[in-house]
């Protein structure tokens, strides 16, 4: 699979992030960066749902557990953010995660809590 898939629309997501960042730095919560970086897709016309259900499935049957990722831009792209210290695998696995209940083939984990603006893009293969 080809590790540059949505590389445009994967660009402006995080030249999004990265405004935010400029603008507010970190220590803030997670909250306030979603808040900011969705007033940010809007004005650079970044299409996305904000927090909207996705469902595992199992043995064919739809779980009643419901998962919210931060952002769905572009109907592909799973943004999940963080304002953390640094980034842990469990939160990696999150958004990995996400991305396969979603049926979605790249996750975007962003951390707005470092000094620098940190993240992480997964390619989800076995959709």
């Amino acid at each position: 699979m080809d590790s540059f898939l949505y590389k445009e629309d994967t660009y402006k997501i995080i030249g999004a992030a990265m405004a935010v960042h400029r603008y507010f730095g970190c220590g803030f919560s997670e909250k306030v960066y979603q808040d900011a970086l969705e007033v940010e897709f809007q004005e650079q016309e970044i299409p996305y749902l904000r927090e909207e259900p996705v469902f595992a499935e199992y043995r064919n049957k739809v779980l009643s557990t419901e998962f919210v990722p931060d952002f769905i831009c572009y109907n592909c792209i799973i943004v999940e953010l963080k304002a953390v210290k640094e980034l842990e695998d469990y939160q990696r696995s999150q958004a990995i995660n996400y991305a396969r209940v979603a049926n979605k083939e790249i996750a975007l984990l962003i951390n707005f809590g470092e000094p620098s603006l940190k993240y992480e893009r997964y390619v989800i293969s076995n959709l």
